[in-house]
């Protein structure tokens, strides 16, 4: 009887609701689901909210990844060997199990996580099964030569794929609770790849192919145990009560392409046209508001410079020469306001503007020729050293939010240091007074002015 009141009620409202042409469809669904508890509406998520499509992104992104810099990794390479040649530091053989220690001891203190004791372990056993099929079968299929030539199994790393495995767990036990969880455990993930770049153990492709994998492994670990207990976690309803302030700060792991404004060596004479080069770091921001916090970002950014030809007296027949000199690298960092705009719930549009520090890294300079009897037909006639030198940065990027921790974000930052380089000549040149005095004192005051364009992939707190 009850219902049957219940259903005339609703009749009512719909042909009020018909006269005023105002049909509210969130209160139909309400009223459906009174009298009947199992009603269930269907809609159709559009591709990109579906479950499946936001979980593969970050992997997609790190093999597309590894993918694009699979042609650069002896480049890459060649800027470790010249600015951190003898790096030794074994953190990443420990580093790499940081975050799964965490969950398991937020565990055993009793902090509610996603899942109980049991099953988060059942979740990350299988985990790392998927992982170690994964990973041992392409390394020993592919057989890709580790950069220090000690073995044949580089490709993918299997110490980034066990990090990223256990961050992702982290981030599945405790990302609920604190995205704070997220973003440490993901950091160390981090460092641990950087640790086996920095050590001569891996190539950028293959870290970069491990992060990705190591990802894509906790996801599915988690989707077949989800399957067995018919939900998505033990303690969801506990965990849902949770909220944020809803203030924009975040965290961002970003790599793009530089592009010089400026020739950077113009007044050396030993670069005529503006450089490409690539930047990488890191960038986060913490908001008093919905609009306004402050920030900071750590960079590096490398731009090769392209050989020059000389040419010498016309009674003397030395052949072709060019002038050869080593990239440029800038490492640099700053801290100032950052001001954010949401447009919706998915973009987000954040400006900045900071000043800070930037180091440059000491080159050399050679002549290149087919008649020099040296390595490489290469003769070192100089070395360049430029003074650390004031930093300002300015940009602008959008942000696309898979969810609500979570985005991509293309950026673009228009970056000015002015730099003082000293130029040292060789020994022979020493020998000589009047060159000495003449050469080894040269001083040159380039404006060094690049615009970048990439990609952050941002996570929020």
């Amino acid at each position: 009887m009850k219902k049957l009141a219940l259903a005339a009620g609703i009749l009512l409202n719909l042909y009020s609701y018909k006269a005023q042409d105002t049909i509210q469809s969130r209160n139909l669904k309400e009223d459906l689901a009174l009298i009947n508890p199992n009603f269930q509406t269907k809609e159709q998520a559009s591709f990109f909210k579906k479950d499946w499509v936001k979980k593969s992104v970050a992997p997609t992104i790190l093999f597309a990844a590894a993918a694009a810099t699979w042609g650069e990794k002896e480049n890459i390479r060649e800027v470790r060997n010249r600015y951190l040649p003898n790096f030794k530091m074994k953190y990443d053989d420990y580093l790499q199990y940081a975050p799964a220690i965490t969950v398991y001891g937020l565990k055993l203190a009793g902090v509610k996580g996603r899942n109980n004791l049991g099953r988060a372990t059942l979740s990350y056993a299988t985990s790392l099964a998927i992982m170690g099929i994964l990973v041992n079968s392409i390394k020993y299929t592919s057989k890709v030569e580790r950069p220090d030539g000690s073995k044949n199994n580089s490709f993918p790393s299997g110490h980034a794929a066990m990090a990223f495995t256990n961050a992702s767990f982290l981030h599945k036990e405790y990302g609920m609770v604190n995205p704070a969880y997220s973003i440490a455990g993901y950091g160390s993930a981090t460092l641990t790849g950087l640790g086996r770049n920095l050590n001569n153990r891996h190539w950028v492709p293959d870290i970069l192919a491990g992060a990705g994998i190591g990802i894509i492994s906790t996801e599915l670990g988690y989707f077949f145990i989800d399957k067995i207990y018919k939900n998505k976690g033990d303690n969801l309803s506990l965990l849902s009560k949770i909220e944020g302030n809803d203030y924009p700060s975040f965290l961002s792991l970003k790599m793009g392409t530089a592009l010089g404004t400026t020739n950077f060596l113009k007044e050396s004479e030993l670069d005529d046209k503006k450089q490409i080069g690539f930047e990488g770091g890191l960038e986060g921001a913490y908001f008093f508001s919905k609009k306004w916090g402050v920030g900071a970002d750590v960079s590096f950014s490398s731009f090769p410079i392209k050989a020059q030809r000389i040419t010498f007296d016309d009674d003397q027949d030395f052949g072709e020469h060019t002038i050869k000199t080593q990239s440029m690298g800038f490492l640099g960092a700053g801290i100032g306001p950052y001001f954010s705009h949401e447009f919706s719930d998915k973009w987000q549009l954040t400006l900045k503007a900071t000043a800070g520090y930037s180091a440059t890294a000491s080159g050399k300079v050679f002549v290149k020729g087919d008649g020099i009897d040296a390595p490489n037909h290469e003769l070192q006639i100089a070395r360049y050293k430029p003074k650390p030198g004031f930093r300002w940065n300015t940009g602008a990027s959008m942000t696309y939010k898979f969810n609500p921790g979570l985005g991509l974000t293309f950026y673009t930052d228009y970056n000015q240091i002015n730099s003082t380089i000293r130029y040292s000549f060789s020994d022979d040149i020493k020998e000589s007074e009047e060159l000495d005095q003449e050469l080894n004192h040269l001083i040159a005051k380039e404006k060094i002015n690049y615009i970048t364009l990439g990609l952050r992939l941002t996570a929020y707190f």
